[in-house]
């Protein structure tokens, strides 16, 4: 029996209700090298105004990193991804009321950030990563967002393969769900993630671009994080590319299929794109 999509995702004190138009994650990162705005945020007020930009212009949730996860990235440890986004989350969390997602896999850096006010845990390792990540999820009650990635950021573009790309990301996603479930986390409090971008080709990412409807069917909030990624400059020919129209052609094709919510930088030029789709279509 088929299962119905998911139409609200419980954070930690407050719900999410997912319709027709996805809701937005803008992007806000607190680093130095991330691969499409590395360094232009990394101070505390720079990261706090972008980040009232992107509230203004119609993010439901901000999400805040302050560890690089592109490819072949160093890593950081706790105390200077701490020192990054703990700052920023306290002043968002007095400035605006859109809620804040943590992107880490750290699980120090989770619970600090839940105390500064997070409401959700966005860890790229699937909480896999850190074993008291489970923990730190269930003890707070912050929603969690789990992707999948084959490797790590310093290993994960080394060749990777797969016999059916949608099929084992199906079963990944599936098999962390019920792995979430069993320590705890309800299932409306759980998103899922196919990791556009994090160990897949190029021919990979557009194939779970055009599947992603598949992934509907594990009854939780799916996320999909297509923004400025190197399969759109592959796409358009011009891996330099500015990539912001690449983007918007994708943003509405996942829309098309019911993705519920987008992973992006551009929200402005994306809420606009959104709205003027779904109206142009019949949506309310």
């Amino acid at each position: 029996m088929a299962v119905p999509p998911a139409t609200i995702w419980r954070l930690r004190t407050r719900e999410l209700a997912l319709g027709r138009i996805p809701r937005l994650m803008g992007i806000v990162n607190v680093t130095p090298d991330s691969f499409s705005d590395g360094g232009r945020f990394l101070g505390i007020e720079a990261a706090v105004a972008h980040g009232l930009r992107l509230a203004a212009e119609g993010a439901d949730l901000l999400d805040i990193g302050g560890e690089s996860t592109r490819p072949y990235a160093t890593p950081v440890d706790a105390d200077e991804e701490l020192r990054r986004v703990i700052p920023v989350i306290e002043r968002l969390v007095a400035q605006t009321n859109v809620p804040i997602s943590i992107d880490t896999s750290k699980a120090a850096v989770a619970r600090a950030a839940i105390a500064a006010g997070a409401e959700v845990i966005n860890d790229v390792t699937g909480l896999e990563g850190d074993p008291e990540m489970l923990a730190v999820a269930r003890e707070t009650g912050a929603a969690v967002c789990a992707m999948h990635m084959r490797g790590t950021p310093q290993t994960m573009q080394d060749d990777p393969r797969y016999d059916d790309v949608v099929a084992e990301i199906h079963e990944y996603l599936k098999q962390r769900r019920d792995r979430l479930l069993a320590a705890g986390i309800p299932q409306d409090q759980i998103c899922l993630d196919p990791g556009i971008g994090f160990g897949k080709t190029h021919e990979h990412n557009l194939t779970l671009v055009q599947n992603c409807s598949r992934f509907l069917d594990l009854g939780c909030p799916l996320l999909v994080g297509h923004s400025r990624k190197g399969f759109i400059g592959k796409a358009l020919g011009d891996k330099l590319d500015d990539r912001t129209a690449g983007t918007l052609g994708v943003s509405l094709a996942l829309a098309m299929q019911g993705v519920p919510l987008l992973r992006v930088h551009d929200v402005g030029p994306t809420r606009q794109a959104l709205t003027l789709f779904g109206a142009s279509v019949g949506w309310s």
